[in-house]
């Protein structure tokens, strides 16, 4: 029951070029839970200036500023700078960066919304690190009341009431980074690690598109949670209201498949709440008789239509896909759905990539036989997670990691991870989430006991919270260990070298339980754990040949066997997975076996795929 893609104008004093793709209710904007509301696109052209003495807010440029410089929106800060002073991106800025953006808009028509009270909702995809926002001059505060909202992975929403609103209307944001270490930042350079070799430039700013939304004054929020219980085939929806208005309220929740002609929900049920003002989770559970699993050979999807409604019998609707499947650790094997399956993984970091060529990448990936993809420390467009949903790929995420552990830095961590689950518990093909890796953001993690109890505490969050995913602490190495249980779902681990007999010699020595010298640093810290295949043993990077520092053969025939021989060994031995390093080439990284620009392969079709299923 596949309906019109909602209305949404284009604000712009620049060309904006819509997506062309599939399913455009879900494509053409950065998110993944979607109302039929009409969206103002303000993406385009903008006022620009950077302040370089941060003297902005002392002279109150949100009240009136002369702005030299024109920057697009979406855009990086760096990408922009480097435009107005007509130098290259990379020398753009060292230790901290501020710039003002702002742009005018006539105030939309609110449309006539079926006699419930509405409004204006305004929504960065992602923005940051630092953002604060002003409306004709007034300092704006998030919904969940930040007037400086921090992050730059994902979105955030302000509420413009009437009283603030003009015929037409003046928008001013001012955004801030830094090379702080404590910011969760990926592989992004920082003031300890800095840009070349693995690092990375910096990306940040305006990274993704903004847009005003009519939305109803009581209302769903646009995050959705989905637990499934196949062998009931129940699914459970952690749902999120928004209440201005206190009162009495009726959840009416209905399931349809994906492609349906007709409009008969598959499933429905009604819940009645009394609600207060502000925000509340609730949990609710469905029957979905006869549930198709969600799987890579038959990523099958089903959508959601969420309404709440108020006494008056208005209803407020939010709607998103998702599918029921389960993922397990039992013993030396993962389970999908209660089958066995191997990982045949890939690391992809996305980086500056266009979500086109993202696509192209996604689609190359499958082709060349993997069924899982490591996406790599980094905050990445939604529409991502949606791609994968639909074809069928598992994905493995992680929190961007700070590149100094202290308790900001695991402040901001959490912080981080919390604002991801918020946005991506909707989707069947995120099976995997890792905390931290390889100890950046934890490099005390052997020494120091609160850096350990931090991540085992929010692993046990996780195990609780949210049971849909497997949670690894620490990837790599160094995982930690509790009265000799291991606080992570899976044993992971990095190992890099082109020679094959000792590729052979490390895969062995793991499976006979060595835990010391088989990586860079100690596979396990904290009590003594003794590895007797009681838990899935992952290896997640290997390859990474064409890297400078890494070795392997230049000839790429010659590299095409290596990999051919190497999982050959992998698959000789009790491991659940592996992932090759990496997807692309990036910056000095030039290991990819996948062209970034047109998504064609260097290599054949199938190259990671296992022969054994």
């Amino acid at each position: 029951m596949d309906t019109e893609a909602p209305s949404y104008t284009n604000y712009s004093t620049s060309n904006s070029k819509e997506e062309k793709t599939e399913d455009t209710r879900i494509d053409y904007l950065p998110r993944s839970v979607i109302r039929h509301n009409a969206i103002i696109l303000l993406d385009g052209e903008w006022r620009f200036a950077l302040d370089a003495d941060d003297a902005g807010i002392n002279e109150k440029w949100y009240a009136g500023h002369e702005y030299k410089d024109k920057a697009d929106w979406p855009g990086s800060i760096e990408h922009h700078i480097a435009k107005a002073k007509g130098i290259a991106e990379e020398n753009t800025w060292n230790e901290k960066v501020v710039a003002w953006y702002e742009r005018d808009f006539p105030l939309p028509a609110i449309a006539p919304n079926g006699g419930g009270p509405s409004m204006l909702q305004l929504t960065f995809g992602a923005c940051g690190y630092e953002t604060r926002v002003w409306l004709n001059g007034i300092a704006l505060k998030t919904i969940e009341g930040e007037e400086v909202h921090l992050g730059e992975y994902t979105s955030f929403s302000y509420e413009l009431t009437e009283d603030n609103l003009k015929p037409v209307n003046r928008l001013t944001v001012r955004i801030a980074d830094n090379m702080d270490a404590d910011i969760p930042r990926g592989k992004q350079e920082s003031n300890v690690y800095k840009r070349g070799g693995i690092w990375y430039q910096t990306y940040s700013g305006a990274v993704r598109s903004i847009w005003l939304e009519q939305v109803e004054r009581n209302r769903l929020r646009s995050r959705v949670g989905v637990v499934s219980v196949v062998e009931d085939n129940l699914v459970r929806f952690n749902i999120t209201t928004h209440i201005h208005d206190a009162g009495q309220y009726t959840i009416r929740l209905q399931v349809y498949n994906r492609k349906q002609e007709d409009n008969v929900p598959i499933a429905s049920s009604d819940f009645p709440l009394q609600l207060e003002a502000g925000q509340k989770q609730q949990r609710l559970v469905i029957e979905v008789p006869g549930a198709i699993l969600w799987s890579p050979q038959e990523p099958h999807l089903y959508k959601l239509c969420a309404q709440l409604i108020d006494a008056n019998g208005y209803a407020a609707e939010i709607e998103t896909y998702f599918g029921f499947r389960k993922i397990e650790a039992r013993g030396c094997c993962i389970y999908l759905n209660n089958k066995a399956i191997y990982l045949d993984g890939i690391l992809y970091q996305p980086a500056t990539s266009t979500y086109e060529q993202i696509k192209r990448h996604m689609l190359a990936m499958k082709e060349l036989g993997c069924n899982l993809v490591r996406i790599h420390i980094a905050g990445v467009d939604p529409r991502v997670y949606n791609l994968a949903d639909k074809l069928g790929l598992l994905l493995w995420v992680e929190v961007p990691s700070p590149h100094r552990s202290s308790l900001k830095s695991r402040e901001n961590h959490k912080a981080e991870l919390l604002r991801m689950l918020d946005l991506i518990g909707t989707h069947p093909s995120v099976v995997i989430w890792s905390l931290y890796n390889e100890d950046w953001g934890a490099q005390d993690i052997a020494s120091n006991e609160e850096t350990r109890k931090y991540i085992v505490d929010m692993y046990h969050y996780m195990v609780i919270a949210q049971p849909q995913f497997l949670v690894v602490d620490n990837d790599g190495w160094q995982h930690i260990s509790y009265l000799g249980r291991l606080k992570s779902d899976l044993l992971t681990v990095h190992i890099y070298t082109p020679e094959i007999a000792k590729w052979k010699e490390t895969l062995d020595r793991l499976i006979a339980g060595e835990l010391i010298n088989v990586t860079a640093y100690p596979l396990v810290v904290g009590d003594p754990f003794f590895y007797r295949k009681q838990v899935p043993l992952v290896i997640s990077e290997w390859g990474g040949f064409g890297f400078i520092n890494y070795g392997g053969p230049e000839k790429e025939i010659d590299r095409v066997e290596l990999i051919k021989h190497y999982k050959e060994e992998l698959r000789k031995r009790s491991i659940a997975g592996d992932v090759y390093t990496q997807a692309t080439n990036i910056e000095d990284e030039k290991n990819g076996l996948i062209n970034a620009e047109t998504g064609e392969l260097f290599v054949p079709a199938g190259l990671l795929r296992s022969t054994v299923s």
